[in-house]
This record gives C-alpha cells, sequence and structure tokens, in this order.
C-alpha cells in the first residue's frame, strides 16, 4: 500500500482552480488536555487543521463540490468538527446545485471524543440523503483504508461508487477484529477487488483516472446535449414467420446489449451489481448516451446468460437500482429485453425469484421517470416481461415474446418439442403479432439478419432509442392506462 495520494494531492490530481469551503474548526478538546496536544500533533504532522478537506474546483471542466478525507490527520477520524465541515460543505453544494464528490479514508469514530462523535454518522447521512432527495449526483471514491463508521454511513450511499486499487474496506478494521477475536480476519475479503466483484462497488479506479470516469457520468447524468431529430426510420416489414425469427435470435454471432453500447451509444460508464453485496453478469447497468439522449441502462445480456450465467433474482435486484437510479437523478430509463429465461434452480426459489419479477414489474408501472424497452432478440418467460412495462416498447425485426420457450411451450399442449414452430405461430410470439396487438410500438429493422450487420443494426437501434426516448420526455404516456387497456378489443 505504496504512493497513497493524502487529501491535497488527490484534488491536485482530480479537479482544477480548487477552492477551499473551510473554516478554522470548532474547539473540541479543553486547551492543555492530551487530546489538545494529539490535535496539535496531528496539524503540524498532516499540515491540515482537520482530518477532511472540503470546497470545490472544477472536474474537466464542470464545477463541482468535493470532501476529501486525510488519513494522516488521526487516521481520518471523524469528531464533531470532522462532522460539522462535512455537514456544512454538503449543505452548501446541495444549496448550489452541484454534484458532490466524496473520498473517503477513514478509520471511523475518533475514539477520543466517543459516542458523541459516533452519533455524528447519522448527522451526515442525514445531510447527504438530502442532497440525493434533491436530484443531485452524490459520487463515492474509497480510499485506503475505509472503514468503520464512515464506511457504514456517508461511504455507502454514492449513485455511483469507485474505489482505490488494492484499497482496504470493510465495516470492522482487522486490527479490531483480531484484538477482539484473537485471530486474523480472513485476508482478500476487504479489498477493493473483492467488493467490486460481490456488487459493493462500481469500479476500482486508480487516482489518475478517477476525473475522467467521473466526468463521463456526470455528462451523462448533469449534461443532455441539445437535441437533433434523427432522420425518421423507414417502414419495416414484419417477418412472416415467428419460429425464423426465434432461430435467428438464437445465433451465437447475434449483437446483444454490450454491442449496442459499443456502437451505438456515448459516454458509457458500466455501473456493478446491487451495491448490497450482489452481481450477476447476466444483467448489464450503465449509463449511458444514446445520441442525445442520456439514460439509465438495464439491460439483459444474453451471451453472458448462454455461457454459464444465466439470469436470477440478484440480477433483477441489480435491475431494481438501475430503475431507483433513473427516478431519483431525473434520466430516462431504457431497458434490454434479451433472455432465454431466468435461471431454474432451488437457489433461484429461495432467492426469491418470483418475487422479483413481481417487484420489477411494479416498479416499472409506478417509476418517476420516462421509460423505453427495446425487445432486442429473445424475449422468453418472466425475466423478460420484468423489463418490459415502458412508455414506448421497441422491437427488432427478429425479437419475440414467450411465456415459455416454444419448445416448452410445445411439451405441454402436445407433449413433445417436435411442435415448437406450430405454437409459436399459435401463441403470437413474434414480431408482427406483437406490434398488431400493441404490445410493441415500433420494429427496428434487420437487413435481413442483425448478426449479418451488427455495426448498422446497433447504430440503427441506438437511434430508434434516442427518438423513443425523446418521444416519451415530450409527451408522457401513461403506464397504467397502457397496460390496463392490453387485452381482447
Amino acid at each position: 500500500m505504496t504512493n497513497r495520494a493524502g487529501a491535497r494531492g488527490l484534488l491536485d490530481r482530480v479537479v482544477t482552480d480548487w477552492r477551499s469551503w473551510d473554516e478554522a474548526p470548532i474547539e473540541v478538546a479543553a486547551p492543555g488536555s492530551p487530546y489538545a496536544a494529539e490535535l496539535a500533533a496531528a496539524r503540524a504532522r498532516s499540515g491540515c487543521d482537520e482530518a477532511v478537506i472540503t470546497g470545490e474546483g472544477l472536474l474537466r471542466g464542470r464545477r463541482v463540490a468535493c470532501v476529501v478525507s486525510e488519513f494522516g490527520f488521526l487516521a481520518g477520524s471523524i469528531g464533531l468538527a470532522t462532522a460539522e465541515r462535512i455537514v456544512a460543505a454538503v449543505e452548501r453544494a446541495t444549496a448550489g446545485g452541484l454534484p458532490l464528490l466524496a473520498a473517503p479514508s477513514s478509520g471511523g469514530t475518533r475514539m477520543q471524543e466517543g459516542t458523541a462523535a459516533f452519533a455524528q454518522m447519522a448527522r451526515i447521512t442525514a445531510a447527504v440523503a438530502r442532497h440525493r432527495a434533491a436530484g443531485l449526483p452524490y459520487l463515492v471514491y474509497l480510499r485506503h483504508p475505509t472503514t468503520g463508521g464512515v464506511f457504514a454511513s456517508w461511504g455507502s450511499l454514492g449513485h455511483l461508487t469507485a474505489a482505490e486499487p488494492g484499497a482496504l474496506i470493510g465495516f470492522l478494521g482487522p486490527r479490531v477484529y483480531q484484538g477482539l477475536y484473537g485471530e486474523p480476519f480472513p485476508e482478500g475479503v476487504q479489498v477493493a477487488e473483492n467488493l467490486a466483484a460481490k456488487g459493493l462497488v462500481d469500479a476500482v479506479v486508480g487516482v489518475d483516472d478517477l476525473a475522467g470516469v467521473a466526468a463521463r457520468a456526470l455528462d451523462v447524468i448533469c449534461d443532455p446535449p441539445a437535441f437533433q431529430e434523427p432522420a425518421p426510420a423507414p417502414p419495416v416489414e414484419a417477418p412472416a414467420s415467428a419460429w425464423d425469427s426465434i432461430e435467428r435470435s438464437r445465433r451465437a454471432d447475434r449483437p446483444g446489449v454490450r454491442e449496442l453500447l459499443r456502437h451505438g451509444a456515448t459516454q458509457v460508464t458500466p455501473l456493478s451489481g446491487t451495491g448490497q453485496g450482489e452481481a450477476d453478469p447476466g444483467l448489464l447497468l450503465a449509463l449511458a448516451r444514446f445520441g442525445s439522449a442520456s439514460c439509465v441502462v438495464v439491460g439483459q445480456d444474453r451471451r453472458s446468460q448462454r455461457t454459464g450465467h444465466p439470469l436470477g433474482p440478484a440480477g433483477l435486484r441489480v435491475a431494481r437500482r438501475g430503475m431507483g437510479l433513473a427516478a431519483e437523478l431525473g434520466l430516462p430509463l431504457v431497458t434490454v429485453v434479451d433472455t432465454p429465461g431466468a435461471v431454474l434452480s432451488a437457489e433461484a426459489e429461495e432467492g426469491g425469484l418470483a418475487g422479483e419479477i413481481a417487484r420489477c414489474l411494479a416498479d416499472l408501472l409506478t417509476l418517476a421517470a420516462p421509460t423505453v424497452c427495446l425487445l432486442l432478440g429473445e424475449g422468453t418467460g418472466g425475466a423478460a416481461l420484468a423489463l418490459l412495462p415502458s412508455d414506448r416498447v421497441l422491437c427488432a425485426r427478429h425479437g419475440w415474446l414467450s411465456p415459455l420457450p416454444p419448445e416448452g411451450a410445445s411439451v405441454i399442449v402436445h407433449r413433445t418439442p417436435d411442435r415448437a414452430a406450430e405454437m409459436a405461430a399459435a401463441q403470437g410470439v413474434g414480431a408482427a403479432d406483437l406490434l398488431r396487438g400493441g404490445i410493441v410500438d415500433e420494429l427496428v429493422d434487420e437487413r435481413p439478419d442483425a448478426a449479418d450487420e451488427p455495426a448498422e443494426f446497433c447504430t440503427r437501434a441506438a437511434a430508434a432509442v434516442e427518438r423513443a426516448v425523446r418521444a416519451v420526455i415530450d409527451h408522457p404516456g401513461n403506464r397504467w392506462h397502457r397496460y390496463s387497456a392490453l387485452g381482447p378489443r
């Protein structure tokens, strides 16, 4: 753990035109007391007057507020004066409508001040919650080390959370654990890279890359560019055979959500997991921009699902995190449906798969954000339905939606999978039937197959998404009415 940047070193590498907001810290130690001597020594050693530095600067030209810990000042611990400074900075950022970048590095509560300092974590959390409730971005960069009450309060509330490579991050400090239990804490658990793999942080980012990652995310969240009307899409001829579409949609080389973002989007910031200890490779979450449309993307990654990571309840909880981000940040939500079906296992049942499907449906139907769904390919079962209800639904020419794989439906009805093509036609799963039934609103052309023209198709699909997002922003729909009206006419 060498060459770690202190507070001022980090600010020098991340922002320009720094302006401090700090005032002299309030007095917390009796003159002449041992604690007063500790504070004086900490000031002399660290060059800082408290364990945080606050202020504002320009991050790639954007004005942002910052709260940055100085670990060299009594291990970055939070006392009454520290909390006073943090809360004042968060409230000033909220009042000024500024994005806030927090970069903690702390052992937690300042033991010299006891419970009074410990309770300040709730006060800091309240200030951060008000900032988020105002629709303002709160970005967190966890540095080595971040533990205790800091990690359990303002260090874990980011809309986006990155961590320093190799950083020790955990609730209980390893030295305290060993002192209490007489054995070392298991290695490799409280490490940034492990937390990223477990879906607790979004990315592991070096200090010199932090400005670029944060700026890209803030470009999507804060600065939607001026809208330019894309050329209208030409009419799309629906395929004659649903079974032909099903077979095409299952091609291994068919482009999925990752290709859609690569060829059709800009300013892509991938996010990881639920932020609560779960991740699912079958579900992709990102901030992105389609043309002039900034949005949160929740997409099913069919390639990952077909190579050992079928979509489970954790993936749907990741999707619900994306829905919450869209509502809180005031961004449109784009869902991408492309799934051979949810995982079938005892673990999925015990993990609440059915309940997560229901909660996704309920969240989408009540979400306080414009929503667009792109049915990109396979649309099998409850996993597909969970991301479908939207203000506007687009469908690739060979996309389809079915309660079961047609082979499964054939087994139920005909006791054999061999009549799957017949079942697909009878059930109306193909794009033509979906369009006719009002389940989808527009088809995205494939010429003749997305797998044969991946870049061109993804560019076309991205333009359709941009048009749809703009349409639902300008003319918000009523999802309740839309889905209440589905049925016989």
